[in-house]
């Protein structure tokens, strides 16, 4: 597989979570035409759909790679705000008896803004296409699980991984799931993500690494592991 199976829908989502992926012309006609008609029009039939799945299977190819040295065989997966799911769809495909749980939205807003959201109010996503895009890429159903971020009963059982790229602290506070994370994590597990302040979790992990500086973003980023969350 050398490129990822979309529908319009699908390619839709995709481009409003992956900014990176609307080219150009695209971010010119955002700011022509602004957020609204950005959103429910334009980022949905002014895209090349074979090109979006194209583009997102070698972004998440090129994510994968760079969190790869912390995944094996066997684990259980916490992915928060994954997005459609196509770097998890890259991490089973490569990881045998695997599974994942997904921490959703599950609306689409409709003036979506790209930035910081104390209250994690933004959202892009639709859980039902979600499930589709994954089980049209050869996922097997009982290998991952969706959970409604604000309406489900979040998973209770201890996670080895837990993944956030580009979205806790990065677009909302870590603060939202410092507790839930002191619930479903060992000493052992190891929690990734981004962000602007990696020093600030040196007080709240008893081990920081970094793993990515992206000078590319706004808010220049990095990419952290941690482990030992403290309570």
């Amino acid at each position: 597989m050398e490129v990822f199976r979309v529908n319009r829908n699908i390619a839709h989502l995709i481009v409003l979570q992956r900014i990176e992926l609307a080219g150009l012309f695209l971010k010119k006609l955002r700011k022509l035409f602004g957020r609204y008609i950005y959103s429910n029009f334009i980022s949905k039939y002014f895209i090349n759909i074979n090109k979006v799945g194209e583009k997102y299977y070698k972004l998440m190819q090129n994510e994968y790679k760079k969190i790869h040295n912390y995944l094996k065989p066997g684990q259980n997966i916490l992915s928060v705000g994954a997005g459609v799911g196509g770097l998890e769809i890259l991490i089973l495909q490569n990881n045998l008896n695997t599974k994942v749980s997904f921490v959703e939205k599950n609306y689409i807003s409709k003036k979506i803004v790209y930035g910081w959201d104390k209250n994690n109010n933004e959202a892009y996503n639709s859980l039902n296409l979600m499930d589709k895009f994954l089980v049209d890429n050869n996922v097997k159903k009982e290998t991952f699980q969706i959970f409604d971020f604000d309406e489900d009963e979040l998973p209770k059982e201890k996670f080895d991984v837990i993944i956030s790229l580009y979205s806790l602290d990065f677009h909302y506070d870590f603060e939202l799931y410092r507790k839930y994370f002191q619930q479903v994590s060992t000493q052992e597990t190891v929690i990734i993500f981004d962000t602007i302040r990696p020093e600030y979790f040196e007080k709240i992990f008893k081990e920081v690494k970094i793993i990515q500086t992206d000078k590319n973003t706004v808010h220049k980023s990095k990419r952290i592991a941690c482990k030992y969350l403290r309570s």
